[in-house]
């Protein structure tokens, strides 16, 4: 009796792994097919992305002529618009996140519900309403206006993955800071920042890429005269998105793969720096304990 119902378990438990692999299979499909397939197309003999017509590399080559003088400067533009949007919204979200977590005061729960407005209402919404206040004090737009635009959604992502970092061994390392000596600036940037970094490092990766990412806050906010690179990418498709482009995203896409493992590379050798650290307190501990003995 007792090994039918072990053979039921196993069984079960199998077809419960078979049918999780399918599903993330799945989703990891839907994920990463229409990737792979750009980074397909970026090769292709064809002026369009109709049908594969061969093997190139040229669409590479053409990506870095004069004639994508347009393409590399809506990049650029759009990266310089990303890292202040990331760098302002970092900045607000280690002082947002610490200050929500850390203490008490009035207003505390009404700001932390206000926080996940910008994450849930719908981002025309917020354009037009960003718009509509420009256009009424009499701002001007271009990337001032962009930025703004942008750190109204970034930041919120930012507070939010900043202050799920913060665990209660931060006060208690805080407290052991102030206790030896050290002021609360000092304990705020050789403690605080310290204990969170894979927490920055990662609201700073996620404010980027939603940053230069975006398309409806850039095309509202954006002036005649420039434009970020999903904007151009956008006015392109109208009448066909070329293999350069393909290209300029595939380069774009392992570059931030490669910021990825960049980043959990760090986060791994943080971990194993910190577990060596309490290894070697440990073992001083046990042995004062042994000399006291």
């Amino acid at each position: 009796m007792m090994k039918q119902i072990s053979n039921r378990k196993l069984r079960r438990q199998k077809r419960n792994r078979f049918f999780g692999a399918l599903y993330a299979s799945i989703i990891y499909a839907l994920f990463y097919i229409p990737v792979l397939v750009m980074i397909q197309f970026s090769f292709n003999d064809a002026k369009r992305n109709y049908s594969w017509e061969g093997f190139t590399t040229m669409w590479y080559g053409k990506l870095f002529s004069f004639r994508n003088h347009d393409l590399w400067e809506a990049l650029v533009y759009s990266l310089i618009i990303a890292v202040i949007a990331t760098i302002i919204s970092v900045a607000i979200g280690v002082l947002g996140g610490v200050g929500l977590k850390k203490f008490e005061f009035r207003g505390k729960r009404f700001i932390n519900l206000m926080l996940y407005v910008p994450i849930v209402v719908p981002e025309i919404v917020l354009a037009v309403s960003m718009l509509i206040i420009f256009m009424t004090i009499g701002i001007k737009l271009g990337m001032g206006t962009i930025v703004i635009g942008h750190c109204t959604f970034c930041i919120p992502y930012a507070v939010v993955t900043i202050k799920g970092r913060i665990s209660g061994d931060n006060e208690t390392l805080q407290e052991a800071s102030m206790d030896l000596g050290a002021n609360r600036l000092q304990t705020f940037w050789r403690v605080t920042i310290p204990s969170i970094m894979p927490g920055i490092l990662s609201a700073a990766f996620l404010s980027f890429t939603l940053s230069i990412d975006d398309v409806i806050m850039s095309n509202m906010l954006a002036s005649a005269r420039q434009s970020t690179l999903p904007v151009l990418i956008l006015s392109v498709n109208r009448t066909g998105v070329t293999p350069d482009i393909n290209a300029l995203t595939t380069i774009m896409v392992l570059v931030m793969v490669a910021g990825m493992l960049l980043l959990s590379a760090v986060q791994r050798a943080r971990a194993k720096k910190e577990a060596r650290e309490i290894a070697e307190m440990e073992k001083r501990i046990s042995t004062m304990h042994s000399m006291v003995e």
